[in-house]
């Protein structure tokens, strides 16, 4: 079998899951304003593609590098592959947006062009335009005294071509180029005064009045085109971590390269004045099919931003969701204590982040506390946690924060924390050369009864408060004396000279979690051939390594029964005869980002189930210190295994992986109920109740069998 029918390419999965993100935006039965949500997340989603992932195809032209992948492409003939895929995608994304326009139209928001207002709100938005938006404007002519300028990547730009207005009929044939950039700063749509007797809400795009006003920054010249454009530069920092004497300031460094990465991408204005065109092509060295002509406005992020601030306007977003205080922890104000009597584990976003923040927060009062000890990768702005750290730290506790400098796009909040925490007294670390540091976990250290206790919090997402109202996450709390054992021996390495623990319980990558992953496969084939139960589930973002789809088809052949919900990229073909006949993939895109990674395995009857901070990608396995953590406790684990089992069910917004790469959306069969995975899971608190009395029930019967 060839490897291009044995594997799915990594990029061309991705283009099918931003597909299936773009399909949310086209579901007319999704809210109005959540589709504007998912078409600007569709436009992110591909500006990371663009300036990570093409970027690197482009590298290795530039290199010469023409072998194939794994799956059987080369970087050519990928790249052309990808440019085809991509331009179909925006093609639909655009379709999808004029769509929009007209639904949110009939709900009297209305975007207007310049032509179709009245002489009176053309006053009032030329007043605007002079008060707010022309200090801020900078024209930056083009010209053999004046190079072209630096094009920050991902920002807005208007490229102007004038003429000298001359007098009488004698015209210069001669054309001027100028730059303009769209202040980012200002909102991208400005409301327009409403027309008497309407209540309709008119909105004008911030680039369209700029265009309209645009002859006051060039006095003199008469302006021949104005057209909007975009460019998006390599974004992927390229570090010599060997060599750096001082991280950080290498990562500042490289981040002021990142303005200068050499352009993959060229969104232009549909329409674009000739001489503009070839003058930004010849500038940033762009041939023709990586320029992109847009019929609409380019960068379709602003949606997001618009579609949450619109008021009144709650009937087009979906009904709002509170999170609940985790019930094991609602009636105590000693958090510590309710996780020695039982391990908790806190759902998200069902289940509010403020348990974790009140962890840490608590355990930075407690006099008895003596260490914490923590890693952060992606925090949002304002952090608690960042706070109570700091507060600890000048509490005379010892603190010890390994920050992940290297997380793509946050790196500048990342180093400002950084500093913060420094400043406040905390022992700051960058985690070990050559390796991202991606495992979420806390342990604090307190003294009781003349010993030491550890308290530990795992997660599979980030200390980040903002997403965890978005992405569906699990986080345990224990102070299981093994599991503390191996917090404290994985701090160590992370901070010290210590060799690779011997985990009694965790696994760790670069050098544990792929061999533990191996051994738990293995179990299973040696079930499935003994005649025993023999079942892998398991729940990721993507898996892509090859080693680990190689190992479930071996899985697969021996008559394992695998079930995968993966979200993202998979480069696992599955239903292939004699390949992966028993291995079923779907994939959920709804309303919350699915972001758990959870691992269940039949174990010959008895199940075990762990979490992760790990998806089944070679960056996770051999490139970045990652955990993966058991959950002990029977309930939990009934309650993990009961809400993959709902994911598995979903047949609303549930698609399934072909064998050909492509998805199909799984749809209620003849007389089965729609069941949405999300929003059953809603009430989180009657999950875990069952789930408790299940696991007491069949703790029970175990005990009354061995009796008997």
């Amino acid at each position: 079998m060839t490897a291009s029918k044995k594997y799915i390419n990594r990029d061309l999965s991705w283009i099918e899951f931003n597909r299936r993100v773009l399909e949310e935006a086209e579901d007319a039965t999704t809210p109005l304003l959540e589709r504007f949500q998912f078409l600007s997340i569709v436009t992110s989603n591909l500006d990371e593609f663009m300036s990570v992932r093409v970027a690197g195809l482009k590298d290795q032209l530039r290199a010469g590098f023409n072998k194939p992948d794994f799956t059987g492409y080369t970087p050519q003939g990928l790249t052309k592959r990808l440019a085809k895929r991509i331009n179909r995608m925006v093609k639909d994304q655009y379709k999808a947006y004029r769509e929009l326009m007209r639904a949110i139209a009939k709900e009297g928001v209305v975007f207007v062009k310049w032509p179709d207002l009245t002489e009176e709100q053309k006053e009032e938005l030329a007043s605007y335009f002079q008060q707010i938006v022309y200090p801020v404007l900078t024209p930056m002519a083009v010209d053999s005294s004046r190079p072209f300028p630096l094009v920050h990547s991902k920002e807005l730009y208007m490229a102007v071509v004038l003429r000298p207005d001359t007098e009488g009929d004698k015209q210069e044939e001669r054309t001027y180029c100028a730059i303009v950039q769209v202040p980012s700063i200002l909102p991208r749509t400005v409301p327009v005064p409403g027309r008497r007797g309407t209540r309709r809400h008119y909105f004008i795009m911030l680039e369209d009045l700029i265009k309209e006003q645009i002859g006051r920054l060039f006095s003199g010249y008469a302006t021949e085109a104005v057209h909007a454009f975009r460019v998006t530069r390599n974004s992927d920092l390229t570090l010599n971590e060997e060599g750096a004497e001082d991280l950080l300031a290498e990562i500042e460094k490289e981040l002021r390269r990142r303005r200068r990465g050499f352009p993959v991408r060229l969104e232009i204005e549909k329409g674009m004045h000739e001489d503009a065109r070839e003058l930004l092509a010849d500038e940033l060295e762009l041939a023709d099919d990586e320029i992109e002509e847009i019929d609409g406005p380019l960068d379709l992020s602003f949606l997001s931003r618009f579609a949450g601030s619109l008021p009144n306007a709650e009937h087009l977003r979906y009904p709002r969701v509170e999170p609940v205080y985790p019930a094991e922890f609602e009636e105590t104000d000693d958090m510590l204590s309710a996780v020695r009597e039982r391990d908790v584990l806190v759902y998200h976003p069902y289940e509010s982040f403020e348990a974790v923040n009140d962890f840490i927060s608590e355990a930075a009062e407690d006099p008895e506390v003596l260490a914490i000890k923590m890693t952060l990768y992606r925090v949002n702005a304002n952090s608690i946690l960042v706070q109570a750290l700091a507060a600890a730290a000048e509490s005379g506790k010892q603190v010890t924060v390994v920050v992940e400098l290297k997380a793509r796009f946050d790196e500048e909040r990342n180093i400002a924390w950084a500093r913060q925490l420094e400043k406040a007294g905390c022992h700051v670390v960058y985690g070990l050369v050559g390796l991202k540091t991606h495992a979420k976990i806390t342990l604090v250290v307190r003294r009781e009864n003349g010993l030491l206790r550890r308290y530990v919090h795992v997660g599979t997402g980030n200390y980040n408060e903002n997403t965890a109202r978005l992405y569906t996450d699990a986080g345990l709390f224990t102070c299981n004396p093994e599991i503390g054992e191996d917090a404290s021996a994985l701090f160590n390495e992370m901070t010290g000279y210590s060799t690779p623990h011997d985990w009694r319980s965790i696994a760790v990558a670069p050098s544990g979690l792929r061999p533990k992953l191996f051994e738990l496969i293995d179990r299973e084939i040696a079930f499935a051939r003994e005649g025993k139960p023999a079942r892998i589930l398991a729940k990721m973002n993507s898996l892509s390594n090859q080693s680990m789809i190689d190992k479930l088809y071996e899985a697969s052949a021996a008559g394992v029964k695998i079930d995968l919900i993966v979200r993202g990229v998979c480069c696992l073909r599955p239903g292939v005869p004699g390949l992966s006949e028993n291995v079923r993939v779907i994939s959920i895109v709804d309303r919350y980002l699915e972001h758990s990674r959870i691992l269940a395995v039949g174990g010959g009857g008895k199940e075990e189930v762990f979490i992760s901070s790990a998806d089944w990608m070679t960056r996770n396995l051999i490139r970045r210190v990652e955990l993966l953590c058991p959950v002990y406790d029977p309930g939990l684990k009934k309650m993990l295994v009961n809400l993959l089992e709902l994911n598995l069910h979903d047949n609303v917004k549930a698609r399934e992986l072909q064998a050909d790469g492509g998805y199909k959306r799984v749809a209620p069969k003849a007389g089965e109920a729609p069941l949405r995975s999300q929003f059953a899971a809603a009430d989180i608190l009657l999950w875990k109740k069952v789930a408790a009395a299940a696991a007491e029930e069949e703790q029970a019967g175990a005990q009354n069998a061995g009796d008997f």
